[in-house]
C-alpha cells in the first residue's frame, strides 16, 4: 500500500497493484483497472516514485523471511494402480 493525500488534505492508502495509470492534467489523476478515480496533490513522479519504493520494499524483506521448507504430499496414486483399493460391492439380498 502507498500513502497519497486528497486534494482536501486527508491522507488514505492506496493498493498500488491496482493502478492502471497516473495522469497529469495538470491535477494528478490516479485511475485504478476498475476505472475508479482518485485526484491526489501528489506529483505523477512522487506517485512513480512511491509505488517503486513500496515494490522495493516488499523484494527486499522477502528476502529476510525465514520460510520452511515444502513438505512434499506423499502420493496416493489411482485405484488402478492399487486394485486392492477397489471398492466391493455388497449385496444386501444374500446378508
Amino acid at each position: 500500500m502507498i500513502t497519497l493525500r486528497r486534494l482536501s488534505g486527508t491522507v488514505f492508502a492506496l493498493n498500488s497493484d491496482l493502478i492502471e495509470r497516473v495522469d497529469s492534467t495538470p491535477d494528478t489523476v490516479v485511475t485504478l483497472v476498475d476505472g475508479k478515480k482518485y485526484v491526489v496533490t501528489d506529483t505523477l513522479e512522487e506517485v512513480i516514485d512511491a509505488v517503486r519504493y513500496y515494490r522495493g520494499e516488499v523484494l527486499a524483506l522477502s528476502s529476510y523471511i525465514e520460510v520452511e521448507p515444502r513438505r512434499q504430499q506423499p502420493r496416493l496414486g489411482t485405484v488402478s494402480e492399487h486394485p486392492a483399493a477397489h471398492l466391493t460391492r455388497i449385496d444386501r439380498a444374500e446378508s
